[in-house]
């Protein structure tokens, strides 16, 4: 039998690498893998299916879920995971001193239902009492003027979501003052330049996100990887293949980290950070699998639902191929 040649794309991560490098086989699958940034993946995914196996952002993938649209079926790989509380950039001069001073204030976001922000506002409210309805959206690029909302937003009462001013980006509109405050995945360029008004919300967002672990043992799963629905139904043996691969990729590149007697990236006391995590969160502290991050799901789609960005609660075992959801063992 000849292999499936499939293109697969996904971001340039250590825990890619073994697969990228060809260390890794999927059983059956001659892979043709394209290296792109998420927005470039998700846009062309969820806007044209352009891929057979993909990285897929975990809200946009719920949206689909939820319709009953979804041109992909997930495997529970997660190739980024982020604790967001470096996820929320303020002026420093608007009298931000804690989450709650964020009620009232004009805050920007890419898009409103990126995974990132629905984490925040999970923390937001949970935490600090501040509802999505309390504060002012404004939506649009960071640092390109016209970006869209990738998937259409039901979103719930008193919540509104408004464009910025055409020609306008977050960036630019949080230097400006425009603005008073930033969320999203990335950080805006006037925050990585140094601007003298802009800054964290958090004074130490590390320590923040290390004692919201603790208390709720959550490590915000920020995408999932995705089959192409018509390749499962007439390959039905492909989601466990590809989850068994993805995993023995992600288990190389923990080992080749652990290797410290020459460092693999470029960053020092990685040693330290490696040994600290596994304290806090155990040794599979980047989890792959159903059962093990079925917690984290469950809240995610829970608070996705609560925002009005799912029209329905999907459950986690929606999200996966049945097969991808067991293993075998010896």
């Amino acid at each position: 039998m000849s292999k499936l040649k499939l293109s697969v794309a996904v971001g340039n991560y250590d825990r890619m690498r073994p697969l990228v490098d060809g260390d890794v086989q999927i059983d059956g699958v001659d892979p043709v893998f394209m290296l792109h940034d998420p927005e470039e993946i998700f846009f062309r995914a969820f806007r044209h299916a352009d891929f057979d196996i993909t990285e897929l952002s975990m809200s946009s993938y719920t949206v689909k879920t939820a319709d009953n649209n979804s041109p992909y079926i997930g495997v529970p790989v997660f190739p980024s995971r982020a604790f967001r509380h470096t996820s929320v950039y303020i002026r420093t001069d608007r009298g931000i001193k804690s989450p709650e001073d964020l009620r009232g204030k004009r805050v920007g976001v890419p898009e409103y239902q990126l995974t990132a922000n629905v984490w925040v506002r999970l923390f937001l409210e949970e935490e600090y009492g501040v509802k999505p309805n309390e504060i002012e959206w404004v939506r649009g690029g960071y640092e390109d003027p016209g970006r869209v909302e990738k998937v259409n937003l039901n979103l719930t009462d008193g919540v509104e979501v408004n464009n910025i001013p055409e020609g306008k980006t977050l960036s630019g509109m949080l230097a400006a003052g425009e603005i008073d405050a930033v969320i999203g995945p990335r950080a805006p360029s006037c925050f990585a330049a140094g601007h003298p008004n802009v800054g964290y919300l958090f004074e130490d967002p590390m320590a923040e996100a290390k004692a919201w672990y603790e208390k709720t043992k959550l490590f915000p799963i920020m995408h999932l990887l995705g089959i192409r629905k018509t390749l499962v139904e007439e390959h039905p043996w492909l989601p466990f293949s590809v989850y068994k691969a993805f995993e023995k990729s992600k288990t190389i590149a923990l080992e080749r980290l652990s290797d410290t007697s020459a460092t693999k990236v470029t960053l020092p006391f990685v040693e330290d950070q490696l040994r600290a995590a596994k304290l806090m969160m155990g040794d599979d502290f980047w989890s792959y699998g159903f059962d093990q991050n079925k917690h984290t799901l469950e809240r995610f789609l829970a608070q996705h639902h609560a925002e009005g960005l799912s029209k329905r609660l999907v459950t986690p075992e929606e999200l996966f191929h049945a097969s991808s959801m067991e293993g075998f063992k010896i």
